[in-house]
């Protein structure tokens, strides 16, 4: 039977605006659901968040997903913050409930879904990661759920890794480039957080030989579709970036439209043709 509701319209804001694979994900589910909606992007330049998060369910807007640079501010917002986003002192996605502005981080179950399908068994007897970027705050906080206790951070620049194991306390340790080698030989999993290795960005440079043979490569991020690190997880098991985004997704729509999607083959077909023809054109 085909459920056909009129609930206005959510979207992605960021700044500056680009492309998002999310309106194309939405609307995907929109149509399989037959709900009347929309999904849109939003351009909310820095220090208008406050504003256009006041807007959200007063009228058409319902909801939105937040980036970046607008994740803290999307915190600040909220008057009731999950569990989840509440200790990360971020927010990417918001709703109106019970005339309360709520907000969650979905990144963190984007992730631990996309590796459990993609590596299953990953975090079976795994106590060590090295993880790699900015992101890093939520990939520890994700991990340690999966009975992680060791951590090896590193990021291009030296401060950001020396203040979140200052924060993850005895747990984490930060490294640098010329201590690669020995990180990595210790590790169940290496995941990259950074943007190293995307579309545009420098080449994440990272010899895998040096990992045991039971670890897990992963990155969070999917432009291009088979990152290198990805590509050169040869032997190895390994997670693209683009089953996290999709999961990521999952939650909000569910909190949106009271419907939780499956990714079907077509979606994921559908979102790869995007991505692969996004990154031709930045070629």
């Amino acid at each position: 039977m085909m459920v056909t509701h009129d609930l206005g319209r959510g979207g992605v804001a960021r700044w500056p605006i680009a492309h998002s694979l999310s309106p194309l994900i939405h609307g995907y589910w929109l149509s399989e659901f037959g709900i009347v909606g929309g999904y849109e992007q939003f351009a909310v330049r820095l220090g208008e968040f406050a504003e256009f998060a006041a807007g959200i369910g007063g009228g058409e807007l319902f909801g939105s997903n937040d980036t970046v640079p607008h994740k803290a501010a999307a915190l600040v917002a909220c008057a009731r913050r999950t569990p989840v986003a509440e200790p990360l002192g971020a927010v990417n996605t918001l709703w109106h409930e019970g005339g309360l502005l709520l907000g969650d981080y979905t990144d963190v179950e984007g992730f631990l879904t996309n590796i459990d399908e993609s590596a299953a068994g990953w975090a079976e007897g795994a106590e060590s990661a090295f993880v790699i970027g900015a992101g890093t705050r939520a990939v520890i906080y994700a991990l340690t759920s999966g009975g992680f206790r060791r951590f090896a951070i590193l990021n291009r620049t030296d401060a950001r890794p020396v203040a979140i194991a200052a924060e993850f306390g005895g747990a984490a340790v930060a490294v640098t480039w010329t201590d690669l080698i020995t990180a990595l030989s210790d590790a169940d999993l290496l995941v990259n957080a950074s943007s190293l290795g995307m579309a545009g960005e420098p080449a994440l440079k990272v010899d895998l030989a040096v990992l045991p043979k039971s670890a897990v490569v992963a990155d969070i991020f999917c432009v291009p579709l088979g990152t290198a690190l990805v590509a050169d997880a040869r032997g190895l098991r390994a997670s693209g970036g683009l089953g996290m985004l999709l999961h990521y997704v999952v939650p909000a729509f569910a909190r949106w439209f009271g419907r939780r999607p499956k990714i079907a083959p077509s979606l994921r077909a559908l979102v790869e043709a995007d991505v692969l023809a996004r990154h031709e054109d930045m070629r």
